[in-house]
């Protein structure tokens, strides 16, 4: 039977049900029980907290596979082994067309089953999400294994042009075929959101890590307020490791009556906080709230990190260094003085591109379009 024309059994694995990879999956999981096919989630028990169980619980009625959660560690450890073997029990229960792994973790887990006897022998597929491509402790070592376990990779499916690139030079040529399969939006995403009586000038809204450049959007801000012609307010919304030193910045500025922080919120809750979205990340992939947030019809000023200037297209000329504090700031003060007209002018043109190219229609299309061309390749070499 043609493979676009009957229902497959897909099971996908990650290790953290958080933030964007998890987005993406659910995303995708969604959409592909939709279309008639049997889906199943593997992830970690002991990451997500309550909001990742909720997250999960919602979905499980739909996935026909189910979700199974057990204990993954994010760094290499003994458990792994552990970890392999009860996903390589879930896996001849569950006999899946295609074992989709995400993320570092994840992809290991499911290609590692490469190594097991599995009868019928799922199409093995790894979307990297970007994480263990950023210059960090442990690179190198993400890369060996990589190398190492790209003959039991039978289809690499990427985010990003960005990571597609990454990957190639990262690792080189596998023998898996490729596909890049951009993050997209859901149709009720592209709607303005209104801001919120109180709406200050700014707002970030992301994790509180180093990549994020958080730090560097509080220089900005010192250097706004400094040079006196503007006296800008921000809103931080997030959480993560870097709170308490990201807090201490606030009060060596002084800025602690111009800057608040915010837990975590739905993002298009967080874009009624603040009038102009900024994004100073060193490192991203192909970050979600760059897409929400051009969705919602915000205005934005982001690094050139990553898959950002795929985002932005033919407005990526806009886009300002990372980790420049003082390019930032221009930027920044650039926009508060900018007419309406000027706003809606460049908002439109980010939207028009973003609808175009970043739907998860269009996602979930290449996606399948990826697991075909894989299994009718494994369907002529088993001839």
């Amino acid at each position: 039977m043609d493979q676009a024309k009957r229902s497959l059994r897909i099971v996908h694995v990650l290790r953290a049900p958080v933030g964007g990879l998890f987005r993406h999956v659910t995303d995708l999981a969604r959409e592909q029980a939709a279309r008639g096919h049997k889906v199943g989630i593997v992830a970690a028990s002991n990451i997500g907290g309550e909001d990742g169980a909720r997250q999960l619980a919602r979905l499980a009625p739909s996935l026909e596979l189910g979700v199974s959660r057990f204990a993954m560690r994010r760094e290499p450890h003994p458990g792994d082994l552990v970890a392999i073997i009860r996903l390589y029990g879930e896996m001849l229960r569950l006999r899946p067309d295609v074992l989709h792994g995400h993320g570092s973790k994840g992809g290991f887990y499911a290609r590692s089953l490469g190594y097991l006897p599995l009868r019928p022998c799922p199409l093995r597929v790894y979307t990297p999400h970007g994480g263990s491509f950023h210059p960090q402790p442990g690179h190198r070592l993400f890369l060996r294994v990589e190398k190492f376990i790209a003959s039991k990779t039978d289809l690499l499916l990427f985010e990003s042009d960005y990571i597609a690139q990454q990957f190639a030079e990262g690792v080189g040529k596998t023998g898996a075929l490729q596909f890049v399969a951009k993050n997209g939006l859901r149709p009720e995403e592209f709607q303005p959101v209104e801001l919120a009586p109180d709406a200050v000038d700014f707002v970030y809204v992301g994790e509180l890590s180093r990549y994020k450049g958080v730090d560097t959007l509080i220089e900005a801000l010192a250097l706004i307020h400094a040079d006196g012609v503007f006296a800008p307010k921000l809103v931080i919304v997030g959480s993560g490791g870097e709170f308490e030193s990201l807090a201490n910045l606030v009060d060596k500025f002084r800025l602690n009556h111009h800057i608040a922080f915010y837990g975590v919120l739905p993002a298009r809750d967080a874009f009624t906080l603040g009038k102009i979205v900024v994004t100073p990340s060193r490192a991203e992939s192909l970050p979600y709230v760059v897409l929400e947030a051009i969705a919602a019809q915000k205005s934005i000023i982001a690094a050139n990190v990553g898959g950002i200037p795929e985002i932005f297209g033919p407005c990526r000329d806009r886009l300002v260094p990372h980790d420049h504090a003082p390019a930032l700031a221009a930027a920044m003060t650039a926009m508060l003085g900018k007419s309406d007209l000027e706003l809606e002018t460049e908002r439109q043109m980010l939207l028009a591109h973003v609808a175009r190219n970043f739907r998860i229609a269009a996602m979930v299309d290449k996606v399948m379009a990826g697991y075909e061309a894989g299994l009718a390749r494994r369907s002529r070499i088993d001839r």
